[in-house]
């Protein structure tokens, strides 16, 4: 198994290509023990397994733990992202909440003043 680029390991990287190896070796020796014990009597054949490290190299697994890593960055960036713009619209909201009140005030206002203005709703005075 190589080593990284920057010349360290991965705690637990040895550890799990010697389970896999381990793994191919065992399951080698079962199939070999049934061909054994089944004999002439009964042809069939089992698929050859493919030598260590098995279905993946180092480098393409190094190459998918960098993109899961990578997305993992990415997402975390965006959670920063969107924290900060929750703080901005709750920064927001607490500037609106007085503006929206003010308003409610000023155009209670405006109405009682355009009521003193016009006067009553009822039309002419019928004796005039």
């Amino acid at each position: 198994m190589s080593e990284p680029e920057d010349g360290r390991r991965e705690p637990g990287s040895g550890r799990v290509a010697r389970s896999v190896e381990e793994f191919v070796s065992q399951l080698r020796a079962f199939t070999d023990r049934a061909r054994g014990l089944a004999g002439s009597a009964v042809p069939f054949s089992l698929p050859r397994l493919p030598s260590p490290p098995g279905a993946l190299s180092a480098a393409q697994l190094r190459a998918i733990d960098q993109a899961v890593r990578g997305q993992r960055q990415q997402i975390a960036a965006m959670i920063a992202q969107l924290q900060a713009f929750d703080e901005q619209l709750a920064v927001f909201e607490r500037i609106l909440d007085p503006l929206v009140e003010w308003s409610a005030t000023w155009a209670r206002l405006e109405e009682s003043v355009a009521d003193l203005v016009r006067g009553p709703v009822d039309g002419p005075d019928p004796k005039s």
